[in-house]
């Protein structure tokens, strides 16, 4: 029996404020139409978008992008989907906690009155609050994204975007690619002694994980929070619009403003229906 489906997307532009941003209304547009034909409803009780051209509920508040969270991970044996447009940043981790002393953020309408969503938060909704047999595959398209969600493992590309084809590292990412499979709830979690095997045998390619103003390592490494959260057993695959110390583009596409992330993740799909990691990250 297939996976119940669940998407929830948020585009903020910021109107009328001096961040204001062009293209994400147009990918929240965009996206929710590439969802229709991967099988995702668009009914109310399955789909919900926030924007900030809409009321009520539907603004994404900070108050109302948490409670859109909850709402998206909160049945068990769902498969779920999670896409973000709008402004990324960084806060100073006020724990203490991090090597780093950094935490990525997203940027809700209201962030300069009511703050950011920090990654600890993030995390903690969105990972940390789903039901262990339901999946969840997310796309940040914002700025300082690369560990928006703290995920205990995390693969790079270099600086001029591309990816290292070391063969431990293809071995390791070949479980990866059961990223395409988590857009159609496909997922079998029966795998997940498979997934510890093979990142132990990539363990000498691990690279600690490098915040702002540090070199970032690319390939895949352990994030500097992996000890913490891998013993959560969550099935997560995130694709960022950029690295932690790195900013992402609201493009002019064609003619047409649009998160450069966004439309580059759309045309992929639409080039290759399923992927493999690797195939996404590389182009």
């Amino acid at each position: 029996m297939e996976m119940r489906k669940k998407s929830l997307l948020i585009g903020i532009n910021y109107l009328g404020s001096d961040h204001q941003l062009n293209g994400c209304h147009r990918d929240v547009e965009n996206m929710a139409e590439f969802l229709s034909y991967r099988g995702y409803s668009s009914d109310p009780r399955s789909q919900v978008i926030l924007r900030d051209d809409m009321g009520g509920m539907y603004y994404p508040s900070g108050h109302n992008m948490l409670a859109a969270i909850d709402w998206l991970v909160s049945e068990p044996g769902t498969c779920n989907f999670f896409h973000y447009s709008g402004h990324g940043g960084q806060v100073r981790d006020p724990t203490g906690q991090k090597p780093s002393g950094i935490l990525d953020t997203i940027c809700p309408v209201d962030f300069e009155q009511s703050g950011q969503l920090d990654s600890d938060t993030l995390h903690q909704h969105l990972v940390s609050r789903m039901p262990p047999n339901s999946t969840l595959f997310a796309i940040l398209d914002c700025c300082h994204s690369g560990s928006a969600l703290e995920l205990p493992y995390v693969y790079r590309t270099d600086d001029e975007g591309n990816v290292s084809l070391i063969d431990n590292i293809r071995e390791g990412m070949h479980l990866m690619s059961e990223a395409s499979d988590l857009l159609r709830g496909g997922f079998s979690f029966d795998k997940f002694a498979e997934a510890q095997d093979l990142y132990a045998g990539a363990t000498s390619f691990f690279r600690s994980f490098k915040h702002m103003g540090e070199e970032q390592q690319s390939g895949l490494g352990a994030d500097e929070d992996h000890a913490m959260y891998q013993q959560e057993h969550k099935m997560v695959t995130m694709f960022s619009g950029c690295r932690d110390d790195q900013t992402s583009a609201d493009a002019n596409i064609g003619g047409v403003n649009e998160g450069a992330m966004s439309w580059a993740f759309l045309q992929v799909m639409k080039r290759y229906p399923n992927p493999s990691f690797l195939q996404v990250s590389a182009r």
